[in-house]
């Protein structure tokens, strides 16, 4: 087993040690559940390397942009990496996101080629070379792969490794410029808090394009552990990988574990034994939660993370000898400094958590005006995530100070929504405020204006999102009305439609 200080990485795309990985497992692929693809830690540095290779020899240059475009499997692991290694910029994109803002990232990103899977190749642009991890031709990833030894790009100070895009109330989503130094530095602090050992493995299922999957992985491959990856998550078939590959740390967001805990036949059945580690992270927990993930799985403990795009995958953790109390995030990490800012700039025990850490971006691409928004002069990034601190320093999240909420791991801003669906030609006014959902943690409700002579029903208007955004922001209830409510000149009274939002939402729930 390694420690923190012995990690001799530079390269984020080049974490292998092989007194460490070797030929130990580390990764099993279950694109296919019939028959999941096995790897070991060599094998995933010999195809990272084959695929740095590869793309440099078709003519990517330091700096240029590789865009990933796919669900979870090895070739998304093995292309970031050997697109890191190859001093590249890897853009992982969310395949969810629709055609328009998948091209609008590829177009703000500079992206110069792009790797896919077949089901996303029709959405990569005419003219840009792309890489089909699913096809046997020229444009395949065998093809693309030049084996063979390769010695990783040296980073110079806050190259950027990755830009990963997080939703945004600009109507898109924002680039955040992630360097090797920093992404570095948050790994050898994971693996100060507590990495797992050689012979355990991770249950991944969280989409890799987002911070919480992709670290998660960087992580077990520096710590030479094992990793199961799912290709999306599926409530079912994350219980029976649990028992099926022996895995004993689960990772995730907590929606995901909302679902498994209803497959109550299925809790039943399988052997939870070996799980020694739940780990739940990318929103917040309620106490509900959280006390029935440990009754299912007695013998684990239950960590609750916290971490930005922005400025890293973790800030705080467990101190040595001493565990958080239930639902807190535990104490800040190392070289990492937190502010609590109430709403008059003070500081205090309750407010809006600034962080200033070795991984925070230095700004938004593309976005002088956002980056302001956020970034202090002297280097805080302004999360908007209200925490509160106990007498023991312990921090608590409590809330966003904005409009966001957090619909099964996925932001949803509601001005996107609204934005949506006032294109719609008959939808005059919109208004989305969040409802409670015991699985979802909230999900998106819609006060829809129509305009004169319209006959737009509740489920065109569901059916019109679900078409034109991704599933996660479409309002699950619309309710019609004449005029929205104001608080005062040309402001909606969201307060006032949330109540009603809340009362509708819970009425319904009721009705046998």
């Amino acid at each position: 087993m390694t420690s923190a200080g012995s990690m001799r990485a530079y390269n984020l795309g080049a974490l292998y040690d092989p007194r460490i990985g070797g030929d130990r497992p580390a990764l099993i692929d279950l694109l296919d559940w019939e028959n999941p693809r096995h790897y070991s830690h060599r094998e995933i540095d010999e195809l990272a390397n084959a695929v740095a290779r590869g793309l440099l020899r078709r003519g990517l240059a330091r700096g240029d942009a590789v865009a990933i475009l796919s669900a979870n499997r090895s070739e998304f692991v093995t292309g970031f990496l050997g697109i890191a290694r190859a001093g590249l910029t890897a853009v992982p994109i969310n395949y969810k996101f629709p055609r328009a803002t998948i091209e609008y990232v590829l177009a703000d990103a500079s992206a110069r080629h792009v790797m896919c899977d077949a089901p996303r190749r029709g959405f990569v642009p005419e003219g840009l070379p792309a890489t089909n991890f699913d096809s046997t031709d020229a444009d395949g990833f065998d093809a693309v792969l030049d084996r063979g030894a390769f010695e990783p790009v040296r980073p110079r100070p806050r190259e950027t490794a990755m830009v990963l895009y997080t939703s945004g109330s600009t109507g898109h989503p924002k680039g955040v410029p992630l360097s090797h130094e920093g992404h570095l530095w948050a790994v050898r602090a994971r693996l100060r808090g507590g990495a797992p050992s050689t012979t355990q493995r991770l249950l991944v299922a969280a989409s890799l394009c987002h911070m919480n999957a992709l670290c998660t992985t960087l992580f077990v491959l520096a710590a030479g552990a094992g990793e199961v990856l799912m290709p999306e998550f599926d409530a079912r078939r994350f219980l029976q990988a649990i028992e099926r590959f022996g895995c004993t740390w689960l990772t995730g967001v907590p929606p995901m574990y909302a679902m498994c805990l209803r497959e109550k036949d299925l809790l039943e059945k399988i052997d939870r034994s070996k799980v020694t580690t739940v780990r739940m992270g990318s929103a917040p927990v309620s106490a509900r939660l959280w006390s029935e993930v440990k009754a299912v799985f007695p013998g684990a403990l239950i960590t609750n993370s916290y971490g930005t795009t922005e400025a890293g995958p973790v800030v705080c953790a467990p101190r040595p000898g001493q565990m958080p109390p239930d639902g807190s995030i535990g104490w800040p990490l190392e070289d990492v400094e937190l502010r609590l800012v109430d709403a008059q700039g003070r500081d205090a025990d309750e407010g809006v958590l600034w962080q200033r850490t070795p991984a925070n971006m230095t700004a938004y691409l593309n976005m002088p005006e956002k980056t302001r928004e956020v970034l202090t002069g002297d280097g805080w990034y302004v999360s908007g995530d209200v925490f509160r601190r106990d007498a023991e320093g312990a921090y608590f999240f409590v809330g966003r100070s904005d409009d966001m909420f957090v619909c099964g791991g996925e932001n949803v801003f509601p001005g996107e929504v609204e934005h949506l669906l006032e294109q719609h030609p008959q939808i005059a006014q919109a208004c989305v405020v969040p409802v409670p959902d015991d699985i979802k943690g909230e999900k998106p409700f819609a006060f829809v204006v129509r305009k004169a002579g319209s006959t737009l029903s509740e489920e065109d208007i569901k059916r019109y999102t679900l078409e034109h955004g991704p599933a996660y922001q479409h309002p699950r209830r619309v309710c019609l009305l004449d005029a929205l409510p104001l608080a005062g000149p040309n402001k909606i009274d969201r307060k006032t439609l949330k109540q009603r939002a809340v009362e509708l939402w819970q009425a319904a729930e009721k009705r046998p």
